[in-house]
């Protein structure tokens, strides 16, 4: 599904005593960059701040007055774009993913002017949102027309006149970093047990520019094998060397996660017939096989 995308990034971030927001790590990774993985297959990326590095390109713009709030902040985003479907964030969601982006598209094209996040706590949330572009420029004119600009309006005054679906948030895709102490949960959450390596091999798929499924169960397994049938060092090793197959094989025409799948089994099958082979060496019917009995 086509749709342009605006992340809002400017604001003073008072309870983070004017930290720039955007720019603060969750994972090693910016706030920013977190969101605009989120949304990496917009056909255009608008980021409404101040200019800053960023991990893939974006348009930049501001909006007139810098500081104006964030309904004149979306108006300067909007006039970057030209789809019909636009999607809106802010800048601080670090668990924020495709699959939840996707649901708002989904949702925003079913027959309503747009849809928009609804949190644990049932509060709406404008700016985790899909709105179809055209109703959103005809709101923002009336506003403006209405009260001599939108300098200073809240999002209320927005989302009230517009016929907007409700989506269920999954779990922490709304959560937003605007304190010291949201930033500190949110570290200590990407370190859980049971999540953490899912959001690491997450990490470093995006760190090198790699889209691809991973099979993680499959991959331990084979490190298991390899540590317990070889040695230690072997695991590691073992499933840079099935990576590096894998490459290659997709190099050469296949399908990058049935190479990931193939490698990972040729591998682990040669070392659990290694670790077989380790415990028959040296008994009589091993050395009779080796024809030195």
């Amino acid at each position: 599904m086509s749709y342009d995308a605006i992340v809002l990034a400017g604001g003073s971030a008072q309870r983070l005593g004017g930290a720039d927001k955007p720019a603060l790590s969750v994972g090693g990774r910016p706030l920013l960059d977190r969101v605009l993985d989120a949304c990496a297959d917009a056909a255009a990326t608008t980021v409404v701040g101040g200019r800053r590095p960023t991990a893939r390109p974006v348009r930049w713009t501001r909006e007139d007055p810098p500081g104006g709030g964030p309904v004149a902040a979306l108006d300067a985003g909007l006039r970057q774009t030209s789809a019909e479907l636009v999607l809106v964030l802010s800048a601080d969601l670090p668990f924020l993913d495709r699959k939840t982006v996707r649901i708002l598209l989904a949702a925003a094209g079913g027959g309503h002017e747009g849809a928009l996040l609804r949190d644990p706590d049932g509060r709406d949330q404008p700016l985790i949102a899909a709105y179809r572009g055209e109703p959103l420029r005809r709101e923002l004119a009336l506003l403006a027309a209405e009260h001599g600009g939108l300098t200073g309006l809240p999002l209320r005054a927005l989302t009230a006149e517009l016929d907007l679906a409700r989506v269920a948030a999954p779990p922490f895709a709304s959560f937003d970093c605007d304190t010291w102490d949201d930033l500190a949960a949110a570290r200590a959450r990407i370190r859980e047990h049971g999540t953490v390596l899912d959001q690491w091999i997450n990490a470093v798929k995006t760190e090198l520019g790699i889209d691809l499924p991973v099979d993680v169960k499959a991959l331990l397994d084979l490190a298991r094998d390899a540590a317990h049938g070889v040695d230690r060092p072997a695991a590691p090793l073992t499933t840079f060397l099935v990576g590096y197959a894998a490459a290659r094989a997709e190099a050469a025409g296949a399908d990058p996660a049935q190479a990931v799948a193939e490698a990972s089994r040729k591998a682990a099958g040669l070392a659990l017939r290694w670790a077989a082979e380790a415990d028959t060496a040296g008994s009589p019917d091993a050395t009779r096989e080796n024809g030195s009995g």
